[in-house]
């Protein structure tokens, strides 16, 4: 009876220490840990996962599953798929950042809708980046390329009470600048643009004091901030591949990958 427990209780272990991983992944990752993406089309897509899967990684940990080590592997699993999920969204986040920026600039910052990711009121400018940022991630497969690198990352870091290294932690936090200084590159050519515009229109108030700048002044520089938007958005497709070939070499690290990107990433 002790054998046919150990049985069963490993064949359990097999299928749900990996479906955490996975999961935790899907709950916070762009596009699927949305708002907007019911919680059991979620659970559904991780449990499909997890079955197509599970035969191929590598055998579990023989513990007991309501023991407390199980936990401390458990809250490991979490960690490592959410910390995937946490890349993606900053990727996003970069692209909403130059938007709300090129909104500000442009005073097309006061119109504002509500995000489908997260549900709160962010401006218009920053939400239509997200949802060209989000076209661009599918398109280009990127979920597809996320579900890779985690089943492999099975390999690299195995269901253990082991997860992430600690410096790599850091890496994390540190991708944060990156994402900011990748946002203000974005959007620096439109600051120019409109900076050199509130120049010429001081300049022509101070040469003529009488004109009514405010009254000329706030249509021109919408008109032209709407124009400058359109010109930003002929080179997103290189700006996406730049960012996201960096949010690449970062899983890469986490998950102790060895990857090699030029413009497609291998490993």
């Amino acid at each position: 009876m002790e054998i046919l427990f150990a049985e069963i209780n490993q064949a359990i272990a097999s299928y749900m220490l990996p479906m955490f991983r996975i999961s935790s992944m899907l709950m916070v990752m762009a596009v699927f840990g949305a708002n907007t993406t019911p919680s059991r089309v979620r659970l559904l897509l991780a449990v499909a996962i997890t079955v197509a899967v599970a035969p191929m990684l590598p055998e579990m940990p023989g513990i007991e599953l309501m023991s407390l080590s199980a936990v401390f592997i458990i809250a490991q699993q979490i960690i490592i798929g959410a910390a995937m999920g946490f890349v993606t969204l900053m990727v996003m986040q970069t692209f909403v950042l130059t938007g709300q920026i090129i909104g500000m600039q442009t005073s097309l910052g006061f119109a504002s809708m509500v995000d489908p990711g997260s549900g709160q009121q962010t401006p218009i400018v920053g939400n239509f980046f997200l949802l060209l940022s989000t076209l661009i991630f599918l398109a280009v497969d990127g979920h597809l390329l996320m579900f890779r690198m985690l089943i492999a990352s099975f390999e690299t870091i195995p269901v253990s009470m082991s997860g992430i290294a600690v410096e790599n932690y850091r890496k994390l936090g540190e991708w944060g600048l990156y994402m900011f200084g990748a946002a203000l590159t974005m959007s620096l050519s439109a600051i120019v643009a409109l900076l050199m515009i509130n120049l010429s229109f001081g300049v022509m108030t101070r040469a003529s004091p009488q004109l009514n700048i405010f009254a000329i002044g706030f249509p021109v520089t919408m008109v032209s901030g709407l124009f400058i938007l359109w010109l930003t958005l002929s080179p997103i497709m290189a700006h996406f591949s730049e960012v996201w070939a960096a949010a690449q070499l970062l899983m890469c690290d986490l998950l102790l990958l060895q990857c090699q990107t030029d413009a497609v990433l291998t490993f």
